[in-house]
């Protein structure tokens, strides 16, 4: 191995976030990527997978033990829970377990790269500061799974020669399939469904959350960002906000996205996607036979409980972008665009009709 050799290890590989960022990982010729997950996957390239169940500490041991080459940790992954309470043991003890099993493995480790989120500023709990910044995060009542990770972090590594950072985007959109977290599969599946029943699109969240300016992440913007703060000397032990750089309400969108899907609009109606969606598997396999869509399990396609989140911010949802800007970072993404493009993805891969 060339000494300017870099291997990443992406925990939580198959996600919209890990999958994007060991995607543009493996078209860079000085990586090589182990991607993590309880599924595992198919070698392509430099790309290799890794099948382990990280809330086991022994299994971790044993499966990433062996991983002496690591020099980046990419950490993305996540374990869904009914409540904020119950998210913080098992998405603690997962990168606990990572952490324990590679770093006395990787003598050459040299950063771990945590994805957080606006949780840490207790956007999840209601209206919170505006424009957020990094500093603003763990000022609000605890639990939060995200800062106990961060705390975690910056423990370990006091007078370590690997460094940290912090990542936090706003809602992530991209490509993956059985994500608890995709916003674009569950706008574009709920289109498509309202197209088979020959109905408008209508905005299913709360009549606030319609109005409320907005800001999201792109995948692939986030994975150019994640690397860029792994490997900038000047971002070590730092967090970064990280959104497309624009701003949007959906009022303004939404008729933009009815149209790519040649539906009309009607007027916004609250509609608990997780309750109304769940009978909708029978339809589903019958829009696969009638437009020969990929045999894409439909429990695999949205997370409904998802989009009922999102939709239900009645509250201004953003952040300030600016530090990563004064660091160095200029990337940005128009978010109408993306969604476009995404929703043109899903149709060439055979996801949607």
């Amino acid at each position: 191995m060339s000494t300017d050799k870099k291997v990443a290890l992406i925990v939580g590989a198959q996600g919209v976030i890990g999958r994007n960022l060991a995607a543009h990982l493996a078209r860079l010729e000085d990586w090589e990527v182990i991607g993590l997950s309880r599924r595992g996957g198919a070698a392509n390239g430099r790309l290799r997978h890794i099948a382990v169940d990280l809330l086991d500490p022994e299994d971790s041991r044993d499966q990433l033990g062996g991983l002496r080459n690591v020099t980046h940790v990419f950490y993305a992954a996540y374990q869904d829970r009914p409540g904020w309470a119950e998210l913080v043991a098992p998405n603690l003890a997962m990168l606990v377990n990572v952490i324990d099993a590679i770093e006395p493995a990787a003598r050459n480790l040299r950063h771990v790269s945590l994805m957080q989120g606006y949780k840490v500023y207790g956007a999840h709990l209601g209206p919170f500061k505006t424009p957020a910044r990094e500093e603003d995060a763990g000022r609000h009542m605890p639990p939060d799974f995200n800062m106990d990770q961060q705390r975690f972090l910056e423990a370990r590594q006091r007078n370590k020669s690997w460094t940290w950072s912090a990542i936090r985007p706003s809602v992530v959109c991209g490509f993956a399939l059985g994500n608890p977290m995709n916003l674009a599969m569950v706008i574009a599946v709920y289109a498509a469904i309202s197209k088979e029943l020959g109905l408008p699109l209508r905005f299913p969240g709360k009549p606030g959350a319609y109005n409320t300016l907005m800001e999201v992440t792109d995948a692939g913007l986030l994975a150019r960002a994640t690397i860029w703060a792994a490997t900038e000397p000047r971002c070590a032990n730092q967090a970064f906000n990280i959104a497309n750089g624009d701003l949007f309400r959906w009022n303004d969108l939404w008729p933009k996205i009815a149209r790519f899907f040649d539906l009309d609009v009607a007027p916004p109606l609250p509609i608990p996607l997780e309750t109304v969606m769940a009978d909708k598997a029978p339809l589903w396999q019958a829009m696969v036979q009638k437009h020969g869509l990929a045999p894409i399990p439909y429990e695999d396609l949205a997370a409904w409980r998802f989009g009922d989140f999102v939709f239900s911010w009645e509250y201004d949802f953003l952040a300030d972008g600016s530090k990563a800007r004064r660091f160095g970072l200029h990337d940005f993404v128009d978010t109408e665009a993306m969604f476009l493009g995404i929703f043109a993805d899903l149709r060439q891969r055979k996801i949607i009709p």
